[in-house]
Protein backbone atom coordinates (compact mmCIF):
# COMPACT_ATOMS: atom_id res chain seq x y z
CA UNK A 1 0.00 0.00 0.00
CA UNK A 2 0.98 3.29 -0.78
CA UNK A 3 0.09 6.76 1.11
CA UNK A 4 0.33 9.73 -0.97
CA UNK A 5 -0.28 12.30 1.44
CA UNK A 6 -2.08 12.34 4.87
CA UNK A 7 -3.43 14.83 7.28
CA UNK A 8 -4.54 14.47 11.26
CA UNK A 9 -7.83 15.11 12.17
CA UNK A 10 -7.95 17.32 15.27
CA UNK A 11 -9.72 15.72 18.40
CA UNK A 12 -13.07 16.08 19.20
CA UNK A 13 -13.43 16.86 15.53
CA UNK A 14 -15.23 13.42 14.54
CA UNK A 15 -18.07 12.19 15.54
CA UNK A 16 -17.58 8.99 18.57
CA UNK A 17 -19.67 6.29 16.00
CA UNK A 18 -19.64 7.54 12.05
CA UNK A 19 -23.09 8.04 10.39
CA UNK A 20 -24.10 5.59 7.56
CA UNK A 21 -25.54 6.81 4.30
CA UNK A 22 -27.81 5.55 2.11
CA UNK A 23 -27.64 6.32 -1.26
CA UNK A 24 -30.89 7.46 -2.99
CA UNK A 25 -30.54 5.29 -6.04
CA UNK A 26 -31.38 1.95 -3.11
CA UNK A 27 -34.82 4.23 -2.77
CA UNK A 28 -35.22 5.35 -5.54
CA UNK A 29 -36.35 4.02 -8.70
CA UNK A 30 -33.68 4.30 -10.90
CA UNK A 31 -34.61 6.34 -14.69
CA UNK A 32 -32.85 6.75 -17.60
CA UNK A 33 -30.36 10.06 -16.62
CA UNK A 34 -29.63 8.22 -12.82
CA UNK A 35 -28.46 4.77 -14.61
CA UNK A 36 -26.85 6.95 -17.11
CA UNK A 37 -25.21 8.97 -14.19
CA UNK A 38 -24.13 5.82 -12.80
CA UNK A 39 -22.26 4.02 -16.10
CA UNK A 40 -20.50 6.97 -15.88
CA UNK A 41 -19.76 6.88 -12.44
CA UNK A 42 -18.36 3.22 -13.14
CA UNK A 43 -16.23 4.08 -15.84
CA UNK A 44 -14.68 6.92 -13.90
CA UNK A 45 -13.94 3.79 -10.78
CA UNK A 46 -12.63 1.48 -13.41
CA UNK A 47 -10.11 3.44 -14.44
CA UNK A 48 -8.26 3.00 -11.31
CA UNK A 49 -8.18 -0.58 -12.18
CA UNK A 50 -5.47 0.05 -14.85
CA UNK A 51 -6.04 0.23 -18.43
CA UNK A 52 -5.96 -3.59 -19.10
CA UNK A 53 -5.37 -6.55 -17.42
CA UNK A 54 -1.91 -7.05 -19.27
CA UNK A 55 -0.81 -3.14 -17.98
CA UNK A 56 -1.80 -4.48 -14.72
CA UNK A 57 0.51 -7.36 -14.53
CA UNK A 58 3.20 -5.59 -15.59
CA UNK A 59 3.87 -3.39 -11.92
CA UNK A 60 2.84 -3.60 -8.54
CA UNK A 61 0.70 -0.76 -7.21
CA UNK A 62 3.34 0.80 -5.21
CA UNK A 63 5.92 1.20 -8.27
CA UNK A 64 3.11 2.62 -10.42
CA UNK A 65 2.27 5.35 -8.05
CA UNK A 66 6.03 6.22 -7.23
CA UNK A 67 6.69 6.50 -10.88
CA UNK A 68 4.11 8.67 -11.35
CA UNK A 69 4.89 10.70 -8.33
CA UNK A 70 8.56 11.15 -9.86
CA UNK A 71 7.04 11.89 -13.01
CA UNK A 72 5.78 15.21 -11.77
CA UNK A 73 9.58 16.16 -10.83
CA UNK A 74 9.92 16.79 -14.84
CA UNK A 75 9.73 20.12 -16.49
CA UNK A 76 8.59 19.20 -19.85
CA UNK A 77 5.25 17.73 -19.18
CA UNK A 78 -10.85 33.43 -15.14
CA UNK A 79 -12.69 35.57 -14.46
CA UNK A 80 -13.89 36.13 -10.55
CA UNK A 81 -17.05 36.60 -9.20
CA UNK A 82 -16.62 40.42 -7.96
CA UNK A 83 -19.90 40.30 -6.23
CA UNK A 84 -18.76 37.41 -3.58
CA UNK A 85 -16.05 38.96 -0.79
CA UNK A 86 -13.24 36.31 -1.28
CA UNK A 87 -12.27 36.53 2.65
CA UNK A 88 -15.95 35.92 4.51
CA UNK A 89 -16.82 33.11 6.12
CA UNK A 90 -19.74 32.84 4.41
CA UNK A 91 -21.56 28.94 3.76
CA UNK A 92 -22.79 28.06 0.51
CA UNK A 93 -26.14 26.32 0.00
CA UNK A 94 -25.74 22.76 -1.61
CA UNK A 95 -25.68 20.68 0.88
CA UNK A 96 -28.66 19.77 3.59
CA UNK A 97 -28.32 22.20 6.83
CA UNK A 98 -27.34 18.84 9.84
CA UNK A 99 -27.16 15.42 8.77
CA UNK A 100 -30.02 15.17 10.39
CA UNK A 101 -32.22 16.83 7.59
CA UNK A 102 -30.49 14.65 5.36
CA UNK A 103 -33.11 11.57 3.95
CA UNK A 104 -29.99 9.50 2.97
CA UNK A 105 -28.66 8.89 7.02
CA UNK A 106 -29.66 6.81 9.15
CA UNK A 107 -28.86 5.72 12.50
CA UNK A 108 -26.05 3.57 12.99
CA UNK A 109 -26.87 2.22 16.42
CA UNK A 110 -28.14 -1.56 15.13
CA UNK A 111 -25.66 -1.57 12.32
CA UNK A 112 -22.72 -3.03 13.42
CA UNK A 113 -21.90 -5.81 15.69
CA UNK A 114 -20.50 -5.49 19.47
CA UNK A 115 -16.57 -5.64 18.03
CA UNK A 116 -17.30 -3.66 14.44
CA UNK A 117 -18.96 -0.93 17.54
CA UNK A 118 -15.81 -0.78 19.05
CA UNK A 119 -13.84 -0.83 16.57
CA UNK A 120 -15.57 2.57 15.28
CA UNK A 121 -16.17 4.38 18.52
CA UNK A 122 -13.81 6.97 18.64
CA UNK A 123 -12.00 7.38 22.54
CA UNK A 124 -11.33 11.10 23.99
CA UNK A 125 -7.24 9.74 23.99
CA UNK A 126 -7.15 8.24 20.02
CA UNK A 127 -6.14 10.34 17.66
CA UNK A 128 -7.31 10.22 13.74
CA UNK A 129 -4.92 9.97 11.28
CA UNK A 130 -6.62 10.36 6.88
CA UNK A 131 -4.85 8.86 4.41
CA UNK A 132 -4.85 9.31 0.65
CA UNK A 133 -3.86 5.54 -0.23
CA UNK A 134 -3.35 3.34 -3.16
CA UNK A 135 -3.62 -0.51 -3.16
CA UNK A 136 -3.72 -3.26 -6.00
CA UNK A 137 -4.46 -0.67 -8.30
CA UNK A 138 -7.50 1.26 -6.36
CA UNK A 139 -7.39 5.13 -4.71
CA UNK A 140 -8.86 4.40 -0.88
CA UNK A 141 -9.69 7.73 1.31
CA UNK A 142 -8.28 5.76 5.06
CA UNK A 143 -9.16 6.53 8.42
CA UNK A 144 -6.70 4.94 11.20
CA UNK A 145 -6.94 5.26 14.64
CA UNK A 146 -3.43 5.94 17.10
CA UNK A 147 -4.35 4.69 20.41
CA UNK A 148 -2.13 5.89 23.44
CA UNK A 149 -0.78 2.48 23.70
CA UNK A 150 0.87 2.76 20.26
CA UNK A 151 -1.16 0.85 17.92
CA UNK A 152 -2.77 1.69 14.79
CA UNK A 153 -5.54 0.29 13.09
CA UNK A 154 -7.45 1.27 10.06
CA UNK A 155 -11.04 2.72 11.20
CA UNK A 156 -13.33 3.00 7.98
CA UNK A 157 -12.02 3.04 4.01
CA UNK A 158 -13.91 4.74 1.17
CA UNK A 159 -13.08 4.02 -2.48
CA UNK A 160 -12.31 6.80 -4.51
CA UNK A 161 -12.46 7.53 -8.30
CA UNK A 162 -9.56 9.37 -9.37
CA UNK A 163 -5.93 9.06 -7.96
CA UNK A 164 -5.34 11.05 -5.21
CA UNK A 165 -2.51 13.80 -4.98
CA UNK A 166 -2.81 15.81 -1.68
CA UNK A 167 -5.16 16.41 1.32
CA UNK A 168 -6.41 19.09 3.48
CA UNK A 169 -8.43 18.58 6.54
CA UNK A 170 -10.63 21.55 7.08
CA UNK A 171 -13.86 22.30 9.57
CA UNK A 172 -15.64 24.51 7.70
CA UNK A 173 -19.43 24.12 8.37
CA UNK A 174 -20.63 23.36 5.44
CA UNK A 175 -23.49 21.05 7.00
CA UNK A 176 -24.67 23.74 9.51
CA UNK A 177 -23.29 23.96 13.43
CA UNK A 178 -20.45 25.48 14.82
CA UNK A 179 -17.49 23.04 12.72
CA UNK A 180 -17.69 20.32 10.29
CA UNK A 181 -15.09 17.35 9.92
CA UNK A 182 -14.07 17.20 6.08
CA UNK A 183 -11.32 16.36 3.56
CA UNK A 184 -10.58 18.50 0.64
CA UNK A 185 -8.61 15.61 -1.90
CA UNK A 186 -6.74 17.03 -4.62
CA UNK A 187 -6.44 14.56 -7.87
CA UNK A 188 -4.79 13.45 -11.07
CA UNK A 189 -8.32 14.60 -12.71
CA UNK A 190 -7.40 18.25 -11.99
CA UNK A 191 -11.04 18.07 -9.54
CA UNK A 192 -11.26 18.92 -6.00
CA UNK A 193 -13.30 16.65 -4.14
CA UNK A 194 -14.56 17.55 -0.58
CA UNK A 195 -15.12 14.51 1.51
CA UNK A 196 -17.72 14.14 4.70
CA UNK A 197 -15.12 12.48 7.53
CA UNK A 198 -18.48 11.78 10.11
CA UNK A 199 -20.06 9.48 7.04
CA UNK A 200 -19.57 5.60 6.32
CA UNK A 201 -20.08 4.64 2.80
CA UNK A 202 -18.52 5.07 -0.72
CA UNK A 203 -21.25 8.04 -1.14
CA UNK A 204 -19.39 10.63 1.37
CA UNK A 205 -18.60 12.67 -1.10
CA UNK A 206 -19.88 16.61 -0.59
CA UNK A 207 -19.24 18.00 -4.45
CA UNK A 208 -16.41 18.25 -6.87
CA UNK A 209 -14.97 21.56 -8.13
CA UNK A 210 -17.33 22.79 -10.83
CA UNK A 211 -15.58 22.39 -14.38
CA UNK A 212 -15.98 26.19 -14.58
CA UNK A 213 -12.77 27.75 -14.15
CA UNK A 214 -10.88 24.30 -13.21
CA UNK A 215 -7.57 23.53 -13.13
CA UNK A 216 -6.69 21.94 -16.56
CA UNK A 217 -4.26 19.95 -14.75
CA UNK A 218 -3.35 17.70 -11.93
CA UNK A 219 -3.90 19.59 -8.27
CA UNK A 220 -0.55 18.86 -6.55
CA UNK A 221 -1.12 20.49 -3.52
CA UNK A 222 -4.04 22.09 -1.46
CA UNK A 223 -3.74 24.61 1.59
CA UNK A 224 -6.57 24.88 3.90
CA UNK A 225 -6.84 28.99 5.34
CA UNK A 226 -8.29 28.32 8.84
CA UNK A 227 -8.93 32.06 9.34
CA UNK A 228 -11.48 32.43 6.78
CA UNK A 229 -12.55 28.58 6.87
CA UNK A 230 -13.83 28.79 3.52
CA UNK A 231 -11.46 29.14 1.72
CA UNK A 232 -8.71 26.69 0.21
CA UNK A 233 -5.95 27.20 -2.15
CA UNK A 234 -4.60 24.77 -5.02
CA UNK A 235 -1.52 24.71 -6.88
CA UNK A 236 -1.73 22.44 -10.17
CA UNK A 237 0.44 21.40 -13.21
CA UNK A 238 -1.35 23.74 -15.49
CA UNK A 239 1.06 26.65 -13.63
CA UNK A 240 -1.75 27.96 -11.76
CA UNK A 241 -2.69 29.07 -8.25
CA UNK A 242 -6.54 29.42 -7.61
CA UNK A 243 -8.19 30.12 -4.23
CA UNK A 244 -11.43 28.40 -4.03
CA UNK A 245 -14.57 28.94 -2.04
CA UNK A 246 -15.66 25.19 -0.95
CA UNK A 247 -18.84 26.66 0.57
CA UNK A 248 -20.18 26.65 -2.89
CA UNK A 249 -17.58 25.18 -4.58
CA UNK A 250 -16.02 28.05 -6.80
CA UNK A 251 -13.20 29.26 -8.01
CA UNK A 252 -12.76 32.85 -6.78
CA UNK A 253 -8.90 34.03 -7.62
CA UNK A 254 -6.78 32.38 -10.42
CA UNK A 255 -3.42 33.43 -10.08
CA UNK A 256 -0.94 32.71 -13.08
CA UNK A 257 2.50 34.12 -11.76
CA UNK A 258 4.57 30.74 -12.27
CA UNK A 259 6.09 29.88 -15.32
CA UNK A 260 6.39 25.59 -14.76
CA UNK A 261 4.00 23.73 -12.15
CA UNK A 262 3.29 24.70 -9.01
CA UNK A 263 4.29 22.21 -6.15
CA UNK A 264 3.29 23.99 -3.12
CA UNK A 265 1.01 26.24 -1.33
CA UNK A 266 0.51 27.86 1.92
CA UNK A 267 -1.50 30.41 4.05
CA UNK A 268 0.08 32.36 6.47
CA UNK A 269 -0.61 32.00 9.63
CA UNK A 270 -0.79 35.56 11.31
CA UNK A 271 -1.70 36.92 8.20
CA UNK A 272 -4.15 34.73 6.74
CA UNK A 273 -4.78 36.87 3.52
CA UNK A 274 -1.27 35.97 2.60
CA UNK A 275 -0.60 33.19 0.62
CA UNK A 276 3.04 31.58 -0.97
CA UNK A 277 3.44 29.43 -3.53
CA UNK A 278 6.69 27.33 -4.93
CA UNK A 279 7.06 26.24 -8.31
CA UNK A 280 8.75 23.84 -10.72
CA UNK A 281 10.03 27.33 -11.72
CA UNK A 282 12.35 27.33 -8.84
CA UNK A 283 10.44 30.22 -7.53
CA UNK A 284 8.49 30.91 -4.54
CA UNK A 285 6.02 34.01 -4.81
CA UNK A 286 3.94 35.70 -1.88
CA UNK A 287 0.64 37.21 -2.88
CA UNK A 288 -2.22 38.55 -0.60
CA UNK A 289 -5.56 37.56 -1.34
CA UNK A 290 -7.10 41.01 -0.99
CA UNK A 291 -4.83 42.58 -3.90
CA UNK A 292 -4.09 39.38 -6.31
CA UNK A 293 -3.46 41.59 -9.35
CA UNK A 294 -0.33 42.97 -7.59
CA UNK A 295 2.92 40.93 -8.14
CA UNK A 296 4.09 40.38 -4.45
CA UNK A 297 7.59 39.03 -3.61
CA UNK A 298 9.74 36.81 -5.55
CA UNK A 299 12.56 34.56 -3.97
CA UNK A 300 14.65 32.21 -6.12
CA UNK A 301 15.38 29.06 -4.59
CA UNK A 302 18.38 27.87 -7.04
CA UNK A 303 16.36 24.32 -7.43
CA UNK A 304 12.97 22.87 -8.35
CA UNK A 305 10.08 23.71 -5.12
CA UNK A 306 8.69 20.37 -3.66
CA UNK A 307 7.36 22.02 -0.47
CA UNK A 308 6.31 24.82 1.89
CA UNK A 309 5.88 25.86 5.33
CA UNK A 310 5.23 28.95 7.53
CA UNK A 311 6.79 29.05 10.83
CA UNK A 312 4.11 28.73 13.15
CA UNK A 313 5.80 30.49 15.99
CA UNK A 314 6.83 33.47 13.57
CA UNK A 315 4.86 35.90 11.49
CA UNK A 316 7.69 36.65 8.96
CA UNK A 317 9.53 33.38 8.49
CA UNK A 318 8.87 30.37 6.34
CA UNK A 319 10.90 27.56 4.79
CA UNK A 320 11.05 25.50 1.05
CA UNK A 321 12.12 21.91 0.62
CA UNK A 322 13.67 21.29 -2.58
CA UNK A 323 14.42 18.64 -5.32
CA UNK A 324 17.74 19.16 -4.70
CA UNK A 325 17.59 17.43 -1.18
CA UNK A 326 18.05 20.79 0.75
CA UNK A 327 15.75 22.62 2.81
CA UNK A 328 16.09 26.50 3.08
CA UNK A 329 14.58 29.47 5.37
CA UNK A 330 13.51 32.50 4.17
CA UNK A 331 12.14 36.11 5.95
CA UNK A 332 10.10 38.22 4.70
CA UNK A 333 11.55 41.19 6.32
CA UNK A 334 15.10 40.91 4.33
CA UNK A 335 15.75 43.14 1.57
CA UNK A 336 18.00 40.99 -0.67
CA UNK A 337 15.64 38.27 -0.77
CA UNK A 338 18.26 35.46 0.27
CA UNK A 339 18.12 32.57 2.52
CA UNK A 340 18.23 32.48 5.97
CA UNK A 341 20.06 29.41 6.60
CA UNK A 342 20.11 26.33 4.13
CA UNK A 343 20.25 22.71 4.83
CA UNK A 344 21.48 20.11 3.49
CA UNK A 345 19.20 17.73 4.09
CA UNK A 346 18.82 14.30 2.51
CA UNK A 347 20.66 12.40 0.12
CA UNK A 348 17.67 12.87 -2.68
CA UNK A 349 14.68 15.46 -2.78
CA UNK A 350 12.61 16.53 0.40
CA UNK A 351 9.37 15.53 -0.49
CA UNK A 352 8.00 16.91 2.76
CA UNK A 353 8.30 19.14 5.64
CA UNK A 354 5.97 19.40 9.51
CA UNK A 355 7.01 22.12 11.78
CA UNK A 356 6.15 21.01 15.37
CA UNK A 357 3.77 23.83 16.84
CA UNK A 358 4.63 23.11 19.85
CA UNK A 359 8.16 23.36 20.43
CA UNK A 360 9.46 25.90 18.32
CA UNK A 361 11.69 25.94 15.83
CA UNK A 362 11.40 21.94 15.48
CA UNK A 363 11.38 21.09 12.11
CA UNK A 364 10.43 17.54 10.14
CA UNK A 365 11.73 16.34 6.87
CA UNK A 366 11.09 13.29 4.49
CA UNK A 367 12.97 12.48 1.27
CA UNK A 368 12.65 9.92 -1.30
CA UNK A 369 15.82 8.48 0.56
CA UNK A 370 13.34 6.84 2.88
CA UNK A 371 14.05 8.65 6.39
CA UNK A 372 13.19 11.22 8.13
CA UNK A 373 15.24 13.73 9.95
CA UNK A 374 14.39 16.12 12.86
CA UNK A 375 16.00 19.97 12.85
CA UNK A 376 16.55 22.17 15.66
CA UNK A 377 16.55 26.03 13.61
CA UNK A 378 17.48 27.97 16.37
CA UNK A 379 18.66 31.56 15.71
CA UNK A 380 19.09 30.44 11.91
CA UNK A 381 21.50 28.25 13.01
CA UNK A 382 19.68 24.90 12.15
CA UNK A 383 21.52 21.86 13.92
CA UNK A 384 20.53 17.85 13.15
CA UNK A 385 18.54 16.43 15.97
CA UNK A 386 17.81 12.78 15.47
CA UNK A 387 17.20 10.49 11.89
CA UNK A 388 14.85 7.88 11.69
CA UNK A 389 14.02 5.04 9.18
CA UNK A 390 10.12 4.60 10.03
CA UNK A 391 9.81 1.49 7.30
CA UNK A 392 7.38 3.50 5.15
CA UNK A 393 9.79 3.46 1.99
CA UNK A 394 10.17 6.21 -0.03
CA UNK A 395 8.87 9.12 1.96
CA UNK A 396 5.88 11.21 0.64
CA UNK A 397 4.10 12.73 3.64
CA UNK A 398 5.22 13.64 7.05
CA UNK A 399 3.12 15.93 9.68
CA UNK A 400 3.22 16.68 13.23
CA UNK A 401 -0.14 16.47 15.43
CA UNK A 402 -1.03 19.41 16.89
CA UNK A 403 -2.59 17.47 20.08
CA UNK A 404 0.02 15.27 20.47
CA UNK A 405 2.69 17.67 19.29
CA UNK A 406 5.88 14.90 19.21
CA UNK A 407 4.02 12.36 17.32
CA UNK A 408 5.10 12.44 13.30
CA UNK A 409 3.17 10.84 11.08
CA UNK A 410 4.89 9.19 8.05
CA UNK A 411 3.34 8.23 4.71
CA UNK A 412 5.10 6.28 1.92
CA UNK A 413 5.48 4.06 -1.18
CA UNK A 414 5.81 0.83 1.89
CA UNK A 415 2.54 2.30 4.01
CA UNK A 416 1.80 4.39 6.96
CA UNK A 417 4.14 4.72 10.18
CA UNK A 418 3.94 6.62 13.15
CA UNK A 419 7.24 7.79 15.42
CA UNK A 420 6.60 9.01 18.86
CA UNK A 421 9.80 11.46 18.49
CA UNK A 422 10.18 11.56 22.64
CA UNK A 423 10.95 8.10 22.05
CA UNK A 424 14.33 8.92 20.48
CA UNK A 425 17.16 9.86 23.16
CA UNK A 426 18.25 13.29 21.51
CA UNK A 427 14.64 14.29 21.51
CA UNK A 428 13.72 13.53 25.10
CA UNK A 429 16.62 15.09 26.45
CA UNK A 430 15.89 18.58 24.58
CA UNK A 431 12.26 18.63 24.56
CA UNK A 432 10.88 16.13 26.95
CA UNK A 433 10.24 18.38 29.70
CA UNK A 434 8.02 19.90 27.05
CA UNK A 435 5.34 17.13 26.58
CA UNK A 436 2.14 18.44 27.33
Amino acid sequence: MTIVALSWIPKEASKAMPVAAESPCMEEKMDDEIQNAQVTHAKSVAKSFGKSKVASSSSTDADEVVKFLKELDMDNYDEEDDEIELFSSGQGDLYYPSNDMDPYLKDTDGDYDSEDHDDLTIRPTDSLIICAAIKHEVNYLEVYVYEESGNIYLRNDMIISELPLCTAWLDCPLKGGGKGNFVAIGTMESSIEIWDLDLVCTCATLCTTGTDNSHTGPVIDLAWNKEFRNIVASGSEDKKVKVWDVATGKCKVTMEHHEKKVHAVAWNNYTPEVLLSGSRDRTVVLKDGRDPSNSGLKWSTEAKVEKLAWDPHSEHSFVVSLKDGTVKGFDTRASDLSPSFIIHAHDSEVSSISYNIHAPNLLATGSADESVKLWDLSNNQPSWIATNKPNAGEVFSVSFSADCPFLLAVGGSEGLNVWDTLSDTAVSRRYGSSRP
